[in-house]
C-alpha cells in the first residue's frame, strides 16, 4: 500500500501549511510507503488511511 505524494501535499496545502507541503514535494518519493514514513505522517497529523489510493498496490 502506497500513498501518492500529491495527496499528502494537497492535504497540507488545504490546511494552509505551504512550507510543509513544499518540503514534502522536495523530500519524499512520488509514492510514499506509510510504514517507512509513519513517523513523518504522525508528525504532520495525517492518517494514512485517509490518504491511500484505492488503486495502490
Amino acid at each position: 500500500m502506497r500513498i501518492a505524494r500529491d495527496r499528502i501535499v494537497t492535504a497540507l496545502r488545504d490546511r494552509g501549511q505551504q512550507a510543509r507541503a513544499d518540503w514534502v514535494e522536495r523530500e519524499l518519493p512520488e509514492r510514499v510507503d506509510p510504514a517507512k514514513h509513519s513517523g513523518l505522517l504522525a508528525t504532520l497529523h495525517l492518517d494514512p488511511a485517509d490518504l491511500v489510493d484505492a488503486s495502490s498496490p
